[in-house]
Formats: C-alpha cells, structure tokens, sequence
C-alpha cells in the first residue's frame, strides 16, 4: 500500500471537470505513483481506467504516428467515461496537439491525467497553450508532514504544530533533523539509513543525467560544477556572468543550465522585492534547492545538522522548503538593499522571515531600515532546537511550524 501524498487529494476534486490534468516535476518525485493512486480512486468507484507508460518504444510509435492510435492499444468504449492516464507525455513528439485532440474531440468520453519529468522538456513541445484545456500540478519531492505519514506517522502528520506535547515535539524534531538531511525524495525517505546516500547518488547520476541528455546540453562536467557550486552557495545572489568567468563558459550556457535545472525542479531562483529602487538592491535572484538531500549530496555531507559547519545556510534552505507547501514560488521573495541589509523571505508582500541557526545572534539595529520602511509587515525569526519565545520583541518559531 503507497502513502497517499497531498496533491493526489488535491487532484481527486478535479477528476470529474473536463479539464486535462498535468503532473509535472523533478524525475523520482513520485509522479507515477501520484497517477497510479489517482487511478486506483477511479477503480474503486467502478469507473473505466486506462494507463500508458511512454518509456515503452512501441506505444510511443503508435502514438505518434497518429493519436487515433490510442483506440488501437485500449478497447475505448466511448458511450461511457474512460479515464485515460499517460505516464512521461514528455515523450510524445507533439504532446499539445495529442491532448487537444482528445480534448476537443471526445469531451465526455474521454480524460486524459498525464505525467511528465523534465518541465522545461514539456515547454518546448507544449507549442499550442492549452489554455482553458488543462489544470498543472507542481509534483515536489514529500513535504515534512508527508514526510511524517512515509514514516507511519499519521497521527502526528496531522497535528497543529503550534500545539504539541513536550514528547511530540522531541519527536518531530529527530524527525524533522533527518528530513533536512536527506531530504524527500520518496525512494531516499523509505530506505534504511544505509542506502539513502546511495539512492541520491543514483537519482543525481541516473536520472538528473537523462534531463541533461535531454536539454541537449554537451557539457556535462560543467552544468555539474555549476550545481556544485549552487550547493554550497545557497541562498546566495546568483550572478551569471561571474560563474560564466568562473566556469569559463559564455553567459549565454549558463543561463541555459539555469533554466534546465529550474525546469527540472532541482533549484529555484526567488526575486528580490522592493519599493524603492534608489534604495533596495539589484535584479539578481538568489538560489535555492527543492531537496535538501540533493544539496547535501553534492557538498558531500550527511553530518548531523549539529555538527555541521554549513547549518545556516541549511536551515535557510529547509524553511524555503517549508514555505513552498504553503505559497506559490512567486509569492516567496527577499529583500537586501545596497549596503547590505538583508531580510531571508518576504512572503506575500505582507510577511517578513529572518532565519537564524543562532537566534541570540540576532540584533534588531541590523533590520532597523527594513522595519522603519515596512512596518505593517510581520517580522518572524525562525530556528531550530528553539530554547525561548523570543528575542526582544520578536518571536521565535521552529522551522517545522511554519
């Protein structure tokens, strides 16, 4: 029995609209499962389920050949609903029109709940929009609480953080300590401790491999370094002319594996937000990973967080993973002005979070610009292992309850 992830539930609502729906995501994220629990929903409520696997050559060719050819490989009975799902829809060589089609076509008979890996792949070949044809689903690696569930957590999965026991929440903080270590991915968070490093090693040089074999992208040993170096850079300003110096490849590359690896669903590079543009810094976004296991695969370290040189930029990392199960990216921004003075995440334009491993650290005059400017936001310090309420005026909460 699979643990039903949240957007499978989030799907479900959508099953009956007309609508096409797409999974997207980073490959290993869970897509075909998410499909394969959608499908079986459908099973138990009598409904007709079809599912296709485009990484088999021989559909493949049907397919594109001719989308009629799908009556060829499913006995279609089109005087009733059939729920039709298609796994790697990447592989189509017209994927749009293939869903058009149907859409346009057999509204009724036919719905079509699609997966694929490689998002930026999808763009490319997704030339006709679709629009008012399909709903997108972000398929991201497991979310902490459904973290908790994989770990036959359930009970606790589905508490309010804000409110736990003293032993519940030693509990969730192991929990959550080997969360921000080796991340989400569904295959790492089942393993014994054992073979976690090895299955983020298959996942960085089997599959993440097939997205640059896919993007065309001839340099392999540089779009690495340059993932390297993200890794150890997180959080920080993302210039791409100097890592084009550094990597000695033009600027025109390294903004293409920039956009792979965000198309992918490895990294995420977030905006600056500001007002006054005299005042407040720069165009250029900083740089964030989806997993942390896949960060801390490409540092090369799986410490303990206690031990670990590099804990504040981790913990930054694992709270900008903790705001994606409640915002949009987009809505997910920072703040820094020219001389410095910076704000972690600036959510929603009313909303601002200060991430410090270090909470007695912390010095209010460092803030001072940002709060004489921004004084209807609410300002947060959020850390780990949280020994008081707060520092000063300002609360303190665990990264786990945000």
């Amino acid at each position: 029995m699979t643990i039903i992830r949240d957007i499978t539930l989030k799907a479900r609502k959508y099953l009956e609209d007309p609508e096409i729906l797409i999974f997207i995501g980073s490959r290993q994220a869970g897509k075909t499962t998410i499909l394969k629990q959608l499908q079986s929903i459908l099973e138990q409520e009598n409904k007709k389920t079809y599912f296709l696997n485009l990484e088999d050559p021989d559909y493949l060719i049907l397919l594109n050949e001719s989308p009629k050819n799908l009556f060829k490989i499913f006995p279609v009975d089109l005087k009733k609903k059939n729920f039709i799902f298609i796994d790697e829809i990447q592989y189509l060589k017209n994927p749009s029109n293939f869903l058009k089609y149907f859409y346009d076509e057999y509204a009724g008979a036919i719905k079509i709940i699609a997966s694929g890996s490689s998002a930026f792949y999808l763009d490319k070949k997704f030339k006709d929009s679709l629009a008012g044809r399909k709903k997108i689903f972000n398929v991201f690696t497991v979310s902490f609480r459904e973290f908790l569930r994989f770990k036959e957590e359930e009970e606790l999965s589905k508490k309010d953080f804000e409110k736990l026991t003293l032993s519940e929440k030693e509990k969730i903080e192991l929990y959550y300590r080997e969360y921000i270590i080796y991340g989400g991915y569904p295959r790492v968070v089942l393993a014994p401790l054992s073979e976690k490093q090895d299955i983020l090693r298959d996942i960085v040089y089997s599959y993440i491999k097939k997205d640059i074999f896919e993007a065309h992208i001839r340099q392999e040993e540089i779009f690495y370094k340059l993932f390297k170096i993200f890794a150890v850079q997180v959080g920080s300003l993302v210039n791409a002319s100097e890592l084009a110096n550094t990597l000695g490849v033009s600027k025109t590359a390294v903004d293409h594996y920039l956009y792979v690896m965000q198309k992918s669903f490895h990294i995420k590079l977030i905006n600056p937000f500001y007002k006054n543009v005299r005042k407040e810094l720069t165009k250029m976004p900083k740089v964030y990973f989806y997993d942390l296991g896949l960060r801390n695969f490409l540092v090369d370290n799986f410490s303990p967080y206690d031990t670990r040189e590099d804990k504040g930029i981790l913990l930054e990392n694992a709270v900008f993973r903790q705001l994606l199960d409640k915002y949009d990216s987009n809505d997910i921004k920072f703040w820094r002005t020219v001389q410095k003075n910076e704000i972690d995440f600036i959510i929603k334009e009313k909303e601002a979070i200060e991430v410090k491993a270090q909470p007695l650290q912390f010095k209010e005059k460092n803030y001072k610009i940002f709060m004489e400017n921004y004084k209807d936001f609410n300002f947060k310090i959020v850390s780990l292992s949280v020994k008081m309420k707060n520092v000063g005026r300002h609360n303190i909460i665990e990264a786990w309850e945000i």
